[in-house]
């Protein structure tokens, strides 16, 4: 569903087969299925502090508070327009109790996440859906190329910003571009384990055109290779787990911790 609002240059569209309804610009950078699945893969329980960087208008925040009763989610996005919207679309979901929407720089420092409630160590999950196109064809839209475009420090700053924040054994679960997964690996090396990565194909015998990957803060566990998810057949319809994850709003299990 949606429906066009002219005035304000926004639209509002239906997700997780209409359990969740938000508004959005009609230009730039829109919501897809990378914030339903990165939502569906993370794993957070009811009491815990989830966040969401680079939330854009809160997609994958309010995904997965939609999904798990309880959970308290802040949203982060540098545009203060989007901010604005993702905290809109916490209210006209019923969730502002227990989700917040930030305007904050994922690479400001940490004094900057500090003042806005959100210091080192004190965050139970971290999603994201950083930039992850090349700049070599800059879109002219402004929004748009905030959201897709990345300079090549982009994912290790991203994910530098995640540990800082994490608890000690907290979660880090992000989409990337499945062409890309040696920076996703190399990138979380350092300060993350346990780290499992869960192809997605758009159909069978297809290449795989985004993983998910999901760490542990200071695990020493190995890597896992999980099999994919294909989201449709060879017709164009989708397959039963795309579905029930798109639609249904199921949790995408990867390994069984």
């Amino acid at each position: 569903m949606v429906v066009s609002d002219s005035l304000s240059g926004t639209s509002e569209d239906a997700a997780l087969g209409g359990r969740l309804l938000l508004r959005q610009p009609l230009r730039g950078h829109r919501f897809g299925h990378d914030a339903i699945l990165l939502a569906a893969a993370t794993v957070a329980r009811a009491g815990q502090h989830a966040l969401d960087l680079g939330a854009g208008v809160g997609a994958a925040g309010l995904a997965l508070a939609r999904r798990i009763e309880g959970v308290r989610v802040t949203l982060v996005d540098i545009d203060p327009a989007l901010a604005a919207l993702a905290q809109d679309n916490a209210a006209r979901n019923g969730m502002e109790a227990r989700v917040r929407a930030l305007c904050l720089d994922v690479d400001a420092p940490a004094e900057a996440f500090a003042a806005a409630g959100l210091a080192a160590e004190s965050i139970d999950c971290v999603l994201m859906n950083p930039p992850f196109n090349s700049a070599q064809n800059p879109s002219p839209d402004l929004q748009r190329r905030a959201a897709h475009e990345a300079a090549a420090d982009t994912l290790d700053k991203w994910i530098r910003t995640a540990w800082r924040l994490l608890r000690p054994s907290g979660e880090l679960t992000l989409v990337w571009r499945a062409d890309g997964i040696a920076d996703v690996l190399a990138g979380v090396a350092a300060g993350f384990g346990a780290v499992e990565v869960l192809p997605i194909y758009p159909k069978p015998e297809a290449a795989a055109i985004r993983v998910i990957a999901r760490a542990v803060k200071a695990s020493r566990a190995p890597l896992a290779l999980l099999p994919g998810l294909v989201l449709a057949d060879n017709n164009g319809k989708p397959t039963a787990q795309a579905e029930a994850v798109l639609r249904g709003g199921a949790s995408l299990l990867l390994a069984s911790r």
